[in-house]
């Protein structure tokens, strides 16, 4: 399926998967870069020994850093694309919540659904997709969002 549509076409998609992205692995050079950005240390993340001696076994992702990367994602098949666009903004979060933590070496996607699209002024749309960031091999996901983007066309 491709997601860019029509804007006309948007009622079309509401409730429907819009994207499914490919997988992508972290890593722990990701995991510490993170770390630096953010200047969040915490042991979890950045010491492979003392990690391996916690419930998870390993390091584990940022809850912000897989968050983050659903701007990745974004612009990796997923969401809905409306024809003509001039520029996509990132308009913010509904709701997040952080379900299973992402082990080192896991590979991750994101799943779309669009949950509502309105024309807000003539030329633009805010559209909420729910995404839902999938850990290959694990019952349960890394987290749920619902994602805002104001398209502009």
């Amino acid at each position: 399926m491709s997601n860019v549509i029509d804007p006309s076409r948007l009622p079309d998609y509401i409730g429907k998967e819009v994207g499914v992205t490919d997988w992508f692995e972290i890593d722990q050079q990701r995991i510490n870069r993170f770390a630096e950005a953010t200047e969040d240390y915490q042991f979890i993340h950045v010491d492979p020994d003392r990690a391996a001696r916690t419930p998870f076994g390993s390091t584990i992702a940022h809850g912000f850093l897989t968050l983050s990367l659903l701007s990745m994602f974004g612009n990796n098949n997923g969401g809905i694309k409306l024809r003509d666009a001039i520029m996509g903004i990132n308009y913010g979060l509904d709701k997040v919540r952080f379900i299973s933590p992402v082990r080192v070496g896991k590979r991750i996607r994101a799943r779309f659904t669009l949950l509502e699209a309105s024309e807000k002024q003539p030329g633009r749309y805010l559209l909420k997709h729910k995404v839902t960031v999938e850990i290959e091999g694990e019952d349960k996901p890394a987290l749920i969002a619902e994602w805002l983007g104001m398209t502009v066309l």
